[in-house]
């Protein structure tokens, strides 16, 4: 399966993913949809501060040149919204699953969409 079919099947074809993206470490970008205009250099920034919740308290988490309030995250997940959307993220061992959430979609839901492809690609060396 190629990395466009996970974003455009396994994330968007939910319904309860708006927008995603799947990138390396490095952020470079491996797929994404039409909607999200995520650069590499956000999508780095943001991965350096996984599991830093100061910095991301401070600062918040920018995708797409939008700025998201941080809420809470792990040392692999953030979890960020500005008013009626968020963005779900995961890190796995060699990807970083980022999705975007709109309105009437609820946050766990695209949680729960996220971290299952997430487990997925951890149990496959992803």
């Amino acid at each position: 399966m190629s990395w466009q079919s996970y974003v455009d099947d396994q994330l968007i074809g939910t319904k309860v993913v708006s927008d995603a993206v799947i990138c390396g470490h490095d952020g470079n970008i491996w797929a994404t949809s039409p909607k999200l205009k995520a650069t590499p250099q956000e999508l780095k920034k943001m991965i350096d501060n996984i599991g830093n919740a100061d910095v991301l308290a401070t600062n918040g988490v920018v995708l797409g040149g939008i700025k998201y309030m941080y809420l809470s995250g792990t040392d692999k997940v953030i979890r960020a919204k500005k008013e009626k959307a968020g963005v779900h993220i995961m890190k796995t061992v060699q990807a970083v699953i980022v999705a975007r959430y709109e309105e009437p979609i609820m946050p766990e839901q695209c949680a729960t969409v996220t971290e299952k492809l997430g487990d997925y690609l951890v149990s496959v060396g992803y």
